[in-house]
């Protein structure tokens, strides 16, 4: 049997292992080993397994994921997280549909420090949630907002996703997470004019709320200021040069515990929750990158990837339909496999056809992200939509599911806007040191 059609039937092989629930990083692992044995050896898979496990859990590179989840699992430890939608709360409510506008708001503050969209989603749904049913908004808006906003997590920086993409595609992870604002800003205001088109249709969704004085908003900034200048200042220390990303994820973890110390709401038992909780997501994200490793060697002994581009790119089609056939296959098979365990899977295979496409990387690093957030509000394996329910167990699944619908119209608008004006993704990078 040849290594190509090896590769094949490794493919096909771990997807089955995935509809059989086994865990991501093991099922790639155990397919990546044993195909690397059959198309090498036995005795070369085994050592590509130790090295690879060696590689992946003593990479300095990936300190930065603990790192941006610690300072994410600090804030929200410490009620940061409260105090972001209180202060965009008091800055929108008096408009109609204010309070949901007000919680994608806080969702992209919050998604700004986290860098994980269920992380983000689950937080928002405990703080949004019920403030939105206290002012008798309709569950679906409410629910599909909350489970909507939080995948701005995986876009806007530090995300989750631009760590493990840059790693796969040795993209600088600074030029990633600076690539992200711009498309972050854009999405979060797509779903606000989302918002206020479905209340002006349907004023029932949503009461307006009284005004707020203005006095009361200035003073409700105090409580997140702190938080948005440390933010502030990973991300500029970044772009100028000051530090790495990994340097820069110690600062914000650091920063994190200095604000919530000097706003007296740090004590020994949220500091160990929040390193706990840290080291649950650390592992869980690291097993994942080694056994997306172990597949991505067995993959590259078949030539499947540069097969499959040389393919694709030969196609009498201009590059821009396949791109956007890219695009398509991300969108349908994120309905089924989780975010990270997707970007994991298929980079290896289509970042050479984006290479031979002649597109910019940074630019595929920012769609992946836009079209893999989708993936987590659509079923049957939308994340977001199961989180929100989970926190609040009165909505119905299909009612978060329901409520999330319009904001995909959003993010695909998005994407074709990306499509057509690039540089909103590739300007800033090109700046950076």
């Amino acid at each position: 049997m040849s290594p190509l059609m090896i590769g094949v039937l490794g493919c096909v092989a771990l997807m089955v292992l995935l509809v059989c629930s086994l865990p991501v990083g093991l099922a790639m692992g155990v397919v990546g080993i044993v195909g690397f044995a059959a198309v090498v050896k036995y005795q070369a898979a085994m050592a590509v397994l130790s090295a690879d496990l060696y590689d992946v859990f003593s990479n300095y590179n990936l300190t930065v994921i603990p790192l941006f989840v610690f300072m994410g699992q600090v804030a929200f430890h410490t009620g940061i997280s409260q105090r972001l939608f209180a202060a965009a709360h008091c800055w929108m409510s008096a408009m109609r549909g204010g309070l949901a506008m007000a919680t994608v708001g806080a969702c992209a503050a919050f998604g700004a420090i986290c860098g994980s969209g269920p992380a983000t989603a689950a937080t928002m749904a405990a703080v949004a949630l019920p403030e939105m049913r206290r002012f008798k908004y309709d569950d679906a808006l409410a629910s599909g907002t909350v489970a909507a906003g939080g995948g701005l997590g995986m876009l806007i920086p530090p995300s989750v996703i631009f760590i493990v993409y840059g790693i796969l595609t040795e993209q600088s992870i600074g030029k990633l997470f600076v690539a992200g604002i711009l498309p972050g800003i854009l999405v979060s205001a797509l779903f606000c004019l989302i918002i206020g088109i479905l209340c002006r249709i349907k004023p029932q969704l949503a009461p307006p709320a009284e005004r707020i004085p203005m006095g009361e908003r200035i003073r409700s900034l105090r409580g997140v200021i702190e938080m948005l200048t440390l933010f502030l200042f990973v991300m500029g220390g970044m772009f100028i040069g000051w530090f790495t990303p990994t340097e820069g994820a110690a600062v914000g973890a650091a920063g994190s515990i200095l604000v919530a110390w000097i706003g007296r709401n740090l004590t020994w038992k949220k500091l160990f929750q929040a390193g706990m909780e840290t080291l649950r997501t650390s592992c869980m994200v690291l097993v994942i990158v080694a056994g997306a490793t172990m597949f991505g060697h067995f993959l590259a002994v078949t030539g499947l990837p540069m097969s499959f581009a040389g393919w694709l790119a030969a196609l009498p089609v201009p590059a821009w339909m396949i791109m956007l056939f890219v695009i398509l296959f991300y969108l349908f098979v994120g309905c089924f496999i989780d975010s990270l365990a997707l970007i994991l899977l298929t980079v290896p295979i289509f970042f050479p056809v984006v290479q031979r496409l002649g597109y910019h990387p940074i630019w595929f690093g920012v769609m992946i992200a836009l079209v893999t957030q989708m993936g987590v509000i659509t079923p049957p394996v939308g994340v977001n939509a199961y989180v929100v329910s989970g926190i609040d167990r009165s909505i119905p699944l299909q009612t978060v599911f329901k409520g999330a619908l319009p904001f995909l119209f959003a993010l695909a608008f998005a994407c074709v806007i990306l499509m057509v004006f690039p540089q909103i993704a590739t300007w800033l990078p090109a700046i950076v040191k």
